[in-house]
């Protein structure tokens, strides 16, 4: 995954400045105009980031033979057909671990565990309706340690990282924490979504065998 993310850094970036620099900016506005905007700013954050998680998905699939052959508009453009359901994915996913958080946590830490592959799999796969939950759940199975560990560890770093230089920048003014704030969304914003396909493609080659039809 890291060295996904330093080779392919020069995609990586641009990307991630395009879509998360334009939707933060926009959120920050609306969230200022009223509770009712803030609605819809959060409606702008979730699709920014499927977005960008749909593209990322494109990418390490792109560069498994060695080099990436699709630039930033080409993999906008192949994600663009399943943005829709990559939304649609997202918020069920979102909504299921909130309850699931709030029914004694465990249950939502489960979701959010085999849950953490639909994006992949609706990008890669592109099954019909929500059938992505279920592809998911069904890669994970038997490896849900493996992978919650390399989501967990990744998201402590993650938050440990923007934690503290936050709060440096923070402490020098407003301005400083801003800045550093959205440079650090940049630089962090594809960890979640390298994780999740260097995850997919690993377990779904490693049950290949398993997706092959029976020999009659």
């Amino acid at each position: 995954m890291f060295d996904i993310y330093v080779e392919q850094a020069p995609v990586l970036m641009p990307a991630a400045a395009v879509v998360f620099v334009f939707s933060g900016v926009l959120s920050t506005v609306l969230v200022s105009g009223g509770a009712g905007l803030a609605l819809i700013a959060l409606i702008i954050r979730v699709v920014a980031t499927t977005l960008f998680t749909g593209m990322v998905v494109q990418l390490v699939a792109d560069v498994q033979d060695g080099r990436r052959d699709a630039s930033v508009s080409e993999l906008l453009r192949a994600v663009a057909p399943v943005l829709g359901q990559l939304v649609a994915v997202a918020i069920v996913v979102g909504i299921g671990i909130v309850l699931g958080l709030i029914a004694l946590i465990i249950p939502g830490v489960i979701l959010f565990t085999v849950w953490s592959l639909a994006a992949p799999v609706v990008v890669l796969e592109r099954p019909p309706g929500l059938g992505a939950l279920r592809r998911s759940r069904e890669l994970v199975r038997g490896n849900g340690w493996q992978v919650f560990g390399v989501i967990f560890v990744l998201g402590i770093l993650v938050a440990i990282l923007t934690g503290v230089l936050g709060l440096a920048a923070g402490a020098a003014s407003l301005a400083a924490g801003i800045v550093v704030g959205v440079v650090l969304g940049v630089l962090t914003a594809p960890l979640p979504a390298l994780a999740a396909a260097v995850l997919y493609l690993e377990l779904r080659d490693a049950r290949a065998p398993e997706d092959l039809p029976v020999a009659p």
